[in-house]
């Protein structure tokens, strides 16, 4: 087959074919600029529409990631700062502009400091059996990406990595029907960081008409893990700043080497717990020409004043263990009550509300004993809880019933040989654990061999089905009576919270309220915030 090519906006490119899952052809587009590189005077800022190109662009292979130490190779540095690419993945280029299918537009995970778009991770060879087109996308990430000075002369007021993203969604609207996608049905979607990612890509105004369905996988954008804090003090301090001014702290950084700026980033993150915010997330921006995001998240769910769309989000069963990715050596096994509900509700640390409240949800976890390792189960269970199922099940249904758009709830239950995170992990327990859902829509680099009509096949075919017909049609089971899926997923109303739980089999439910989610919705209502 001779290599593809397709004329965009910048000008031409060449890609690649290759063969999916079942054994038939795709067209890849690898390594393509969304914007220009961000270095020199665009490097912490906003992005920059990308320039054109004379000639043949080869976009045969993948851009550079984004800088970075690599989680699965023992922390090695990889990427450079010139990161900002993305892949496309389509079965054929359209013959006419009727001939343009749903385009799956996805997001990675890695709390903002980890991650790609690039196969190793995210192979398109599941998904793109279904007739989908596939675009992955590389963001900036750590300081590079989320660094922010209130200065406003300095234009670095943060969340450069969301409107990163953000620019990517708009060369999707520029360019994607050239590949066979329709940009008026374009389905957003993330896993962790990616899904708070896609969460506050529907509640920012900068994403407005960029995208026509969301869905968020173990992650939600009103989750205070999701959040950074204003960085020039704590900047300063690792910088041996401490006293300047904005314009001295980002002159300094701004002269640093990439290497320079990540031994930096380190720094601030030294003396910090598992509780308390980095520099790397959401801030609400007091001074921007185009702001990403101005108010809190949840007062914008509540105004109702966000991105309406079709929207399906839900957890795995043990995404409390994701701690053990992040903790640093010299962290305390037992959890931290006071910082945890501080950090999660606002409560004042070292109160004696906070110690009430600390104790009750400790003996609910742990009983009257000390933390040991045989309640390492408990502590994941708590993690899973606060963290994760609190605000996916009780604040995401909050935003279902403002919205005039469906939203669709799961829970993943189902355990195979694509379980790669809990193999990472070496979990011996009973569960799902964070980011193991992604092995059930893309190929990675330890994926295991599909065998036709496997557990792994059958389940696998089933999780591509529900998020392709969801991109598709804003449904994840459109056809009632569909032999592959055999269930009716139905959207959460006022009276029902319905949900779907993804194990072995498929299975539609109610109300997925659990003891903890009921202890947690009485800490919220108690808190400061809970009783304003």
């Amino acid at each position: 087959m001779p290599q593809p090519e397709v004329t965009i906006q910048q000008g031409t490119l060449r890609g690649s074919t290759a063969t999916d899952l079942r054994g038939n052809p795709f067209l890849k587009f690898q390594g393509i600029p969304y914007a220009q590189p961000p270095l020199g005077g665009l490097r912490f800022k906003a992005p920059v529409p990308p320039e054109k190109w004379t000639g043949v662009f080869d976009a045969t292979k993948e851009g550079s990631i984004c800088y970075q130490r690599d989680l699965i190779k023992n922390g090695i540095l990889v990427g450079t700062e010139n990161c900002l690419f993305l892949n496309v993945y389509t079965k054929k280029l359209p013959k006419d502009t009727k001939d343009l299918r749903p385009v799956m537009f996805w997001i990675h995970g890695g709390g903002f400091i980890l991650g790609h778009g690039g196969e190793e991770l995210y192979g398109p060879d599941y998904l793109i059996t279904e007739d989908v087109v596939v675009v992955t996308i590389n963001y900036r990430l750590g300081l590079f990406g989320f660094v922010s000075f209130e200065d406003p002369s300095l234009e670095v007021p943060g969340n450069a990595g969301f409107k990163d993203q953000v620019m990517a969604l708009r060369w999707v609207q520029n360019n994607i029907d050239k590949f066979g996608g329709d940009p008026n049905n374009v389905t957003i979607f993330g896993e962790s960081a990616g899904a708070a990612s896609v969460h506050v890509l529907v509640l920012s105004p900068l994403a407005k008409g960029l995208f026509h369905k969301a869905i968020a996988q173990s992650g939600c954008g009103i989750s205070q893990w999701i959040r950074a804090a204003k960085g020039s003090k704590r900047l300063a301090k690792a910088m041996g700043l401490e006293g300047a001014d904005d314009k001295t702290i980002f002159d300094a950084l701004a002269q640093k080497s990439t290497e320079e700026v990540l031994q930096i980033q380190d720094k601030t993150e030294e003396d910090l717990d598992f509780y308390t915010p980095r520099l790397t997330g959401l801030v609400l921006e007091t001074h921007s020409k185009e702001p990403f995001m101005v108010d809190e998240p949840i007062n914008i769910v509540a105004s109702g004043n966000f991105n309406q769309v079709p929207f399906m989000t839900g957890c795995t069963s043990l995404e409390g263990a994701v701690v053990e990715l992040f903790k640093k050596p010299n962290d305390p096994e037992a959890p931290n009550f006071q910082k945890l509900i501080s950090h999660s509700f606002g409560y004042k640390e070292g109160s004696p509300e906070t110690k009430t409240v600390a104790d009750k949800v400790k003996k609910f976890y742990f009983g009257d004993e000390e933390y040991s390792h045989k309640l390492l189960r408990k502590k994941y269970d708590l993690f899973s809880d606060v963290y994760f199922l609190y605000d996916t099940y009780v604040r995401i249904i909050a935003q279902s019933t403002i919205s005039k758009a469906p939203t669709y709830l799961y829970w993943m239950t189902v355990e195979t040989k694509l379980n790669f995170f809990k193999m990472l992990l070496n979990l011996q327990m009973p569960g799902v654990c964070h980011c193991d859902d992604i092995g059930y829509l893309f190929k990675h680099f330890a994926t295991p061999e599909i065998v036709a009509g496997s557990v792994e096949d059958v389940c696998l075919t089933r999780f591509v089905k529900l998020w392709t017909n969801f991109a598709k049609f804003g449904n994840p089971t459109p056809d009632k009576n569909d032999d592959l899926l055999k269930v009716v997923w139905k959207p959460v109303t006022d009276s029902d919270v319905n949900f779907l739980e993804i194990g072995k089999e498929l299975e539609a439910k109610l109300n997925p309220v659990t003891e903890g989610l009921q202890l947690w919705k009485q800490v919220a209502a108690e808190s400061p915030a809970g009783k304003k």
